[in-house]
């Protein structure tokens, strides 16, 4: 049946410890490309996002070992170029390959890039920045073919913030000859990880934290090990669910630094938290405000992968709310299925009207995609009775064990038995 199995009604208390991020590993792993030796990931979540990275590293010709959530990524026998078409439509982030195989091999062969269905994410600013390097590139029968010779420095100006075209220029940059300059980059922590990490193995960056970068390119990297940064929107949903039960949870490990827009969101509702010892501390219990207008935004703004279980939140406070998404013009999936569960929400273009209320009910609602699925759980978590979230496979894109999770925090949560 691939779901998931909810039985709400009850408050969340507990503790639970954050994740590495996989919006932060993804683009490191891409990294890994660019270096003919050993790079280790600590701390690494298991998520079938990663899995999925994993094949296609190997399909390149490198060598892949686990140790508990330690990752050994030998890029020393990497000689090919070509995406299988098996992996790379089934995950977005294949797309920062594109530099990185440019960077080591010259030259790319890659299905457009798949993933979740939440807007259009066309690939135009990437090919842009490719081309800026002085690339050719192609596209035939869904196929983008790319090459490059002998890559030097160059200097590229965004027209459109974009966290995955940002992190190919970083990774075209590396090992292009000469300086790179960058410009209107995107800032969001993910970009600063990847430039922290690529400092580790040998890259000089220069603006890291603002919009303008400058890369000084090197064909010689070295062996590195990094610790894998906590997932900011794992936090966030963590947070989002006892929001949702009114409950009392202490999260470990969350990068509380990274969550100013959602912790504010979070305290404009009523919640309130303190920073201790490391652990975010969260009371839920005071949680019953509406948010009259709030708006998704690029970093420092809130997360668009966290407006979902947001929503989710929404649903069961009493009065009105009003959401706007400006990033994914069809990130509202998930509204047909809060409704079914007795919510009240209502779609006009990019914003969202939601008339709160308490009662939620359990029902069988169908995941379309990663972070709404994690939202359905939320709201799921929320509701009296028995829920069912189908599509669990979509969760399981970024959360390494929801269930497991939930349940340290005293939720009724469990996969399908029939599964």
């Amino acid at each position: 049946m691939d779901s998931i199995i909810i039985h709400g009604g009850k408050r969340l208390d507990g503790t639970v410890r954050i994740q590495g991020s996989k919006n932060a590993v993804l683009p490191m792993m891409s990294a890994s490309v660019l270096h003919d030796g050993v790079t280790v990931l600590e701390g690494c979540p298991r998520i079938s996002d990663v899995c999925f990275m994993t094949e296609i590293l190997k399909c390149l010709g490198a060598q892949i070992r686990w140790e508990g959530h330690t990752l050994f990524i030998d890029g020393s026998g990497i000689n090919a170029s070509v995406i299988p078409a098996i992996y790379g439509v089934q995950m977005r982030s294949s797309v920062t390959l594109m530099g990185s195989l440019l960077g080591r091999m010259h030259r790319f062969e890659m299905p457009f890039p798949g993933g979740c269905v939440i807007g259009k994410r066309p690939v135009d600013l990437h090919i842009q920045v490719l081309r800026s390097l002085g690339a050719k590139v192609e596209e035939k029968d869904g196929i983008l073919r790319a090459s490059c010779e002998s890559p030097e420095g160059f200097c590229h100006v965004f027209k459109k913030k974009s966290v995955g075209a940002t992190e190919n220029a970083i990774l075209a940059a590396v090992r292009a000859k000469g300086k790179t300059r960058l410009s209107g980059c995107s800032v969001e922590p993910e970009i600063i990880w990847l430039c922290r990490f690529l400092e580790a193995m040998g890259v000089t960056i220069r603006g890291v934290g603002t919009e303008h970068l400058m890369i000084t390119g090197t064909v010689r990297l070295k062996d590195t090990a990094f610790e894998v940064p906590a997932d900011r929107i794992v936090a966030g949903t963590y947070l989002m669910a006892g929001a949702a039960t009114r409950g009392q949870i202490i999260l470990e490990h969350a990068p509380v630094d990274e969550m100013t827009s959602i912790l504010d969101a979070y305290k404009k509702m009523g919640g309130q938290y303190e920073v201790s010892s490391g652990k975010l501390v969260a009371d839920s219990r005071g949680v019953q405000k509406p948010l009259p207008y709030i708006e998704t935004d690029v970093y420092p703004g809130l997360p668009t992968d966290l407006q979902s279980p947001l929503l989710a939140v929404l649903a069961g406070i009493p009065g009105s709310s009003h959401v706007r998404e400006t990033v994914f013009e069809d990130r509202y999936k998930i509204i047909p299925q809060l409704n079914r569960m007795g919510a009240s929400v209502t779609v006009s273009g990019r914003d969202a009207y939601v008339e709160g209320q308490p009662g939620l009910h359990g029902e069988k609602v169908s995941a379309r995609e990663l972070r709404g699925g994690a939202a359905l759980v939320i709201a799921a978590l929320s509701a009296q009775g028995e829920s069912q979230v189908l599509n669990r496979h979509y969760i399981e894109r970024g959360y390494e064990d929801i269930c497991k999770d939930i349940c340290s925090l005293g939720g009724e949560i469990r996969i399908d038995k029939d599964d």
